[in-house]
């Protein structure tokens, strides 16, 4: 019980930014003695700070305590099916350092060498006090990465290599701290959770476009992974391409969609994942794509919606702001296309944490693990 209150504070604190005692106890059952104990203990830990005096209200003088950005640190690897990202991320979700790679394809073996060398390198610039506040590193990787070659291109061996890869006991025998893993989408749905737009919703449908589209789940204020943790794997929604022929939506509506489009024209793609600008120089591309893509997705939602009331879906991805704003806004003109009758439409909002959705995501598995609840806290809200 003693460990679950100092996570729900922690919890608290973190949805709202910074709160009072009173506020504490205004937001939970709590005693103000019981309140007052677990904030000395966790000050003392350094995972809270106090920040300014607030006067002025009625009684007295009150401190607002808010998250030690520097109280926790935690590694946070991406592994997707054209490039890895490892980044290093503190207690209030800045991400401290960062290290990429791309390639054709990931291998395990050569994913352990990079986590290795990556987390190795950024461990070189903290100090003794913060290396010894890294709670674990998180993996975000696609389930069942062997799958859709055709989609991929790339040879069934280098494909097979991960049916019997266990990468987080790889990983384990590599680092002195916990290692955890967790499906892509649904990790970046874990990071728009924790310090996006995801606390604004109760329920919510999650959608990340990257090499191939997914998403995630929340229920109720509460991450929802599933029974078997592929919860909101909309990629495999059945759909009609406009030949009327049957595909699934990682069909109509992913990034490998664009960048075959790219090849085709006998151009270089791999600007969409190596350079930051790389968008820029595809814009006619673009277009295109968006169009196409913005009815299957709209679809894909009011199917969702169809099964769940979602308050709302939030869009993010592996692409530039601006792409994500045009896409949400396309997604939104093509949902006034269908019948909505007998269904609430959702809002649909861009997320916010952006590109590095997945890697923060997988930072957030050791927070989780230790010091969040995987629920919001939407208890006697503060008026």
């Amino acid at each position: 019980m003693r460990a679950h209150n100092e996570r729900l504070l922690l919890s608290l604190i973190r949805r709202h930014g910074s709160l009072t005692k009173a506020e504490i106890a205004r937001l939970t059952s709590l005693s103000s003695q019981t309140i007052s104990v677990i904030i000395r203990k966790l000050e003392e830990e350094g995972l809270l700070q106090r920040g300014d005096l607030q006067r002025g209200r009625i009684g007295q003088p009150s401190t607002p305590m808010a998250l030690a950005a520097d109280g926790v640190l935690s590694f946070g690897l991406k592994i997707g099916r054209r490039s890895a990202e490892m980044v290093l991320m503190d207690f209030v979700g800045n991400v401290r350092d960062v290290v990429q790679l791309t390639y054709t394809w990931p291998l395990p073996a050569a994913m352990v060498d990079f986590a290795r060398k990556a987390a190795a390198g950024m461990m070189r610039r903290l100090s003794h006090r913060e290396r010894n506040r890294i709670a674990g590193m998180g993996i975000a990787t696609p389930l069942q990465l062997w799958k859709w070659r055709e989609r991929v291109g790339v040879t069934a061996a280098d494909m097979d290599a991960w049916h019997d890869a266990d990468l987080t006991a790889l990983l384990a025998d590599e680092f002195p701290f916990p290692i955890f893993q967790q499906k892509d989408a649904t990790a970046a749905c874990s990071a728009e959770f924790v310090f996006g737009r995801g606390s604004e919703f109760k329920n919510f449908l999650y959608i990340f476009i990257g090499f191939f589209v997914g998403g995630g789940i929340v229920l109720n204020g509460a991450l929802f992974p599933g029974s078997s943790g592929n919860a909101g794997a909309i990629g495999t929604l059945p759909v009609t391409r406009d030949d009327q022929s049957a595909a699934q939506l990682i069909d109509t509506a992913s990034i490998f969609g664009l960048e075959a489009d790219i090849k085709a024209a006998g151009l270089d793609p791999s600007p969409l994942w190596t350079e930051p600008d790389g968008w820029s120089k595809f814009t006619p591309f673009n277009d295109a794509w968006i169009a196409t893509i913005a009815p299957h997705l709209a679809r894909a939602i009011l199917a969702g919606c169809s099964i769940i009331d979602f308050e709302a879906a939030i869009i993010d991805g592996d692409f530039p702001a601006d792409i994500r704003a045009r896409i949400v806004q396309a997604v939104s003109a093509a949902m006034e296309t269908f019948d909505l009758e007998g269904i609430a439409p959702p809002a649909i909002v861009e997320g916010c944490v952006g590109r590095q959705a997945r890697a923060v995501g997988g930072a957030c598995l050791p927070l989780f693990d230790r010091y969040i609840l995987s629920s919001t806290p939407f208890v006697n809200e503060i008026e």
